[in-house]
Parts: C-alpha cells; sequence; structure tokens
C-alpha cells in the first residue's frame, strides 16, 4: 500500500470508528463499564470531547500542573446531558489540533479504535471484531510503531509477529519474548490494556509476566 493510499485508509478508518463508538455509546446509555478503571460510558466520552475540543484541558495528559484544571473540565463534560455528550464525540470538529485533516491520520487513527473497545470491551459476551483486511493492515502499521515506542527498553528481546501481516523486533535485549496476535488485538496490549487482548506471550515465565503487567499506557 503506498504512503497516500494508507494515509487516506487511516483516515477512513478513524471516521469509521468514530461513528461506530458513537452508536455504540447511543446505545448503551450513560452508566455502562468500561475498560478504563473508574469511568462509565458517560465519562469515557466525556474524555474524547475533552481531548479534541478542550485542549489546554487536553494538555492535562502530559503536564502535571494541569491535571487539576483537567479533571474540572472532565467532570464539567460528564454532567451534560448524554445524548449531547454524544453527538459532541460523533461530530468531528475540523478546527481541533488533534482532529483536523492534516494530523488525524496520525492522531486519531488508533485512538477511536482502542476507545471504541474500551466501551465494546466493558460488555459481558464480547468478542474480537473480524475486520477486513485493509482495517487490519492499518493497525497492523499503528502496531508495529506502538512496538518500539512502548518496548524500546523493555529488559527482553521482543518479537512483535501479527500472522498474515509481518514483525518487528524490539526491546532493550535479554530473554526473547514472542508477542503475537491480530493486528488489533496487538494494537490493544501495546496501549496499556494487556488484561483484555487477545494476544499470546511465549518466552521465559519471568519475562512473560512483566510484559503482561508492564506500564504501557500514557
Amino acid at each position: 500500500m503506498s504512503i497516500r493510499h494508507m494515509i487516506i485508509a487511516m483516515s477512513r478508518f478513524a471516521e469509521s470508528e468514530r461513528r461506530s463508538m458513537a452508536d455504540l455509546l447511543a446505545a448503551l446509555g450513560p452508566d455502562q463499564p468500561t475498560m478504563c478503571a473508574g469511568w462509565q460510558t458517560r465519562d469515557l466520552a466525556a474524555h474524547v470531547v475533552l481531548r479534541e475540543r478542550r485542549p489546554v484541558a487536553a494538555g492535562a495528559l502530559y503536564v502535571p500542573p494541569l491535571r487539576r484544571h483537567g479533571k474540572r473540565v472532565h467532570r464539567e463534560l460528564a454532567s451534560r446531558p448524554y445524548p449531547e455528550l454524544v453527538d459532541l464525540v460523533r461530530d468531528r470538529p475540523w478546527w481541533s489540533p488533534v482532529s483536523n485533516p492534516v494530523v488525524e491520520p496520525l492522531t486519531n487513527t488508533i485512538e477511536f479504535f482502542i476507545h471504541h473497545e474500551d466501551v465494546r470491551r466493558g460488555q459481558p459476551g464480547w468478542q474480537p471484531r473480524d475486520l477486513p483486511r485493509h482495517d487490519q493492515e492499518v493497525l497492523w502499521k499503528r502496531a508495529r510503531t506502538l512496538g518500539r515506542l512502548r518496548l524500546r527498553r523493555f529488559p527482553a528481546a521482543v518479537l512483535i509477529q501479527a500472522p498474515g501481516f509481518g514483525e518487528v523486533a524490539t526491546g532493550a535485549g535479554g530473554d526473547a519474548v514472542r508477542l503475537v496476535g491480530a493486528p488489533g488485538e496487538l494494537v490493544y496490549f501495546l496501549a496499556g490494556r494487556q488484561r483484555a487482548a487477545r494476544v499470546q506471550v511465549e518466552g521465559p515465565a519471568g519475562a512473560a509476566q512483566r510484559l503482561r503487567a508492564a506500564k504501557l499506557a500514557i
């Protein structure tokens, strides 16, 4: 897939996941569990809106002095009427620092996939989705990048494999560990949701357990 076609595919995938997430939020209502500890569907929707529409408050994710402000804005957003909150999730703000057409392929491609899955996997009886090949190619590209970034200092030699898509080596060296799964499951694992990702971790027991318990989320 050429770079141009990959960018188009990433933008299309981000928009598709946004719509699907908004549909699911609307169907479930405001008080259902999610995979984000302590957050119900209302709280996760508020987080998405804050990230896109309140950039100063969103800085609390990275700048500790802003955390009190970020928490206050998040509470305010979560208290809004739920249908209004879901509509804000669904409606991409073209002016947003993270959702404008120039940056969205990089900033939103997996953001909405991960949070869509946070909602899906918070419900009983969930199953992994059988995604089309072109969507899995998009997710594999992001999984490779996440793996290199999140595991570059991990104390083992990690081989990340997505059967049918490829593999990438990362880690700081030492014990050899293999992380195997479908592209979407690898993205979810590498985003810090290890306990809900259906992957195989192969290698020495100690190293495998450290990988499953590693702090991979931002």
